[in-house]
């Protein structure tokens, strides 16, 4: 299945009755400082490069930033971080991510989240992850050119796990255990990357410092061969 065919399908989903509620739910209520924005209130699909070497892998779309502007890690402060590390990186041509349409492209990378609607309090049931994973499936069979996962956070590290060990991959056992610029391999030519999650809870604590993000992308850059795509 194509990253296209994906996308629709994705955007057109309404298998889980609390998740569609609480994005269109917002969607209507909105935020003040977004009163003007007509919300996408959507699933939200996968963003990037076709051709990726690189997966980045999150937990769901923020209500106010995914979910309003139609795009992964968009509009938002966790997006802020995460664009900004990648053009650092070489990932992408531009250091913010406000809006479909705002000019960012990205090079050698897709990302994507486990759970494609925003749920509530940031924390989706087991259900509905359940439900989202076959799109994640998909996705990782529609990018040949995968030499990398980094997994912001816990959630997409043990998502991660799950995916590969479907897709056929043998997981060591004990399974790898989840932690900052922790490194797995999971298949010659295939890492695994954790990565606190940039959400404001770790980014204000310093939990997470600009340099650690870094580290994870610099690891990233190794993993997939070092030369910029």
């Amino acid at each position: 299945m194509s990253l296209k065919v994906i996308e629709q399908e994705v955007v057109e989903c309404r298998r889980c009755a609390r998740l569609v509620e609480w994005r269109e739910r917002v969607g209507r209520e909105k935020r003040r400082a977004y009163m003007d924005w007509e919300y996408w209130a959507r699933p939200i699909p996968g963003f990037g490069d076709p051709e990726a070497r690189l997966l980045i892998l999150g937990l769901a779309p923020a209500a106010h930033g995914g979910n309003r502007t139609g795009r992964v890690f968009t509009g938002d402060r966790s997006g802020d971080w995460l664009y900004a590390a990648l053009h650092r990186a070489g990932f992408a041509n531009q250091p913010t991510s406000t809006h479909v349409g705002d000019g960012l492209a990205v090079t050698d990378v897709w990302i994507t989240a486990a759970v494609k609607c925003a749920p509530p309090d940031n924390k989706p049931l087991p259900a509905e992850r359940d439900a989202c994973f076959p799109f994640a499936v998909a996705e990782l069979r529609a990018l040949p050119n995968l030499r990398a996962i980094v997994c912001l956070g816990k959630f997409a590290w043990d998502n991660a796990l799950r995916l590969l060990r479907d897709a056929g991959h043998a997981i060591p056992v004990p399974a790898p255990v989840f932690g900052h610029a922790a490194q797995a391999r999971i298949a010659p030519g295939l890492t695994l990357i954790g990565s606190y999650h940039p959400s404001q809870q770790n980014t204000f604590t310093g939990r997470l410092t600009e340099p650690m993000l870094d580290a994870v992308f610099t690891l990233a850059r190794q993993a997939i061969g070092g030369e910029q795509g």
